[in-house]
């Protein structure tokens, strides 16, 4: 059996190993020393897992893959962020970034090789999309965030123990997480599963530019993941010059679902709002946007464009950021305003894929 027809290790749940085992003529207790040595222990190899013997462990390698993406290239920013091109088992490449901050290290993810969705702004989609990533995947660039922590301690917070893993995960890299659901929601099953890597799912964001299907399938889930809509105008006119989406799920259906989500699942959803200059960024839309949320239980974040080749749109000048987050503000409104971070590793989604394939 070939690796590429090998199962990635990475995208089973801990609970169905025990079935896994089961149809091996193994032992149930297998089943839990497999899962301590790949979610607790971060076995990068089959030879690592030495609670098991040298034939089970052979066996076992046959079926299953056990190795994390491919690191092809790393970039590190002066704020100490690092993006990771990855390359999947087809040579496909895709995108993770770790952000260290406050005793903790952010890990932003993806879900598709590119993006079908095409928002003006987000260099992820300009290249279009090339295919789902499996859910085995989508875990794997936290296993290769963890072999890069192991091998660098300054993105290991301080007081941290045992295997080195990131604190918070946000399904915010290149990809529509919504497009590719099911593999999308065991992904996260799998870092959240107590018995796994174990982050809490109020430490895992999921991003969506507005796919309406995917928030109605979310709310029936049960699971307590913080959602995040990117909405980036506080009008359908202005949102449909960057944001394709808006044509088929204009803002007054997508917040009637969001507000749906909220009293299904007493979680508030947080608006993503970028500001760009001249564009969307003024007194008049700072009070839109006030009027379209006044009555929405959400948080508004804030975000500064970053530049991104192939979008025209500028940057506001900190004056005007700072006007309109007080705008917000008095009007009592939930407001955050995210600071930039790596900037100088073209740390938005799909820069890094981008230029590696354009060398």
């Amino acid at each position: 059996m070939t690796d590429k027809a090998k199962r990635s290790a990475w995208g089973i749940l801990p609970a169905e190993w025990k079935s896994i085992c089961k149809e091996l003529g193994l032992p149930a207790y297998r089943a839990d020393q497999i899962t301590v040595a790949l979610h607790r222990n971060l076995a990068m190899s089959w030879d690592e897992v030495t609670t098991l013997s040298k034939d089970l462990r052979q066996r076992l390698s046959e079926n299953f893959t056990l190795d994390p993406l491919k690191i092809v290239r790393t970039h590190t920013s002066t704020d100490g962020v690092e993006k990771l091109l990855l390359e999947c088992c087809d040579g496909e490449k895709i995108e993770t970034v770790l952000i260290p901050s406050k005793g903790r290290v952010t890990q932003c993810i993806s879900t598709q090789c590119g993006c079908a969705f095409g928002c003006a702004f987000c260099a992820s989609g300009m290249g279009g999309i090339s295919r789902d990533l499996d859910a085995g995947e989508i875990v794997a660039q936290v296993v290769s965030a963890c072999q890069l922590m192991r091998e660098n301690e300054d993105l290991v917070p301080a007081k941290s123990t045992g295997a080195p893993r990131p604190g918070n995960i946000v399904v915010m890299g290149m990809g529509e997480p919504f497009a590719n659901y099911d593999n999308v929601i065991k992904a996260l099953k799998i870092l959240n599963d107590q018995r796994g890597i174990n982050i809490g799912a109020r430490h895992i964001t999921i991003s969506t530019c507005g796919v309406i299907p995917g928030i109605k399938k979310l709310a029936e889930e049960g699971l307590q993941f913080e959602l995040s809509v990117s909405l980036h105008a506080p009008n359908d006119h202005l949102r449909n010059q960057i944001m394709p989406v808006n044509k088929k799920w204009p803002i007054r259906e997508l917040l009637d679902v969001c507000n749906a989500y909220t009293a299904k699942t007493g979680r508030i959803v947080t608006y993503e709002y970028t500001m760009v200059k001249d564009f969307n960024d003024g007194t008049t839309h700072a009070n839109d946007l006030i009027k379209l949320l006044r009555q929405c239980h959400c948080k508004v974040n804030l975000i500064p464009l970053s530049p991104v080749e192939g979008y025209a749109g500028k940057r506001p000048d900190d004056r005007r950021c700072l006007g309109f987050l007080d705008s917000l503000h008095k009007a009592n409104m939930n407001v955050t305003m995210r600071k930039s971070r790596g900037k100088d590793v073209d740390a938005a989604c799909g820069q890094l894929r981008t230029n590696v394939a354009n060398e």
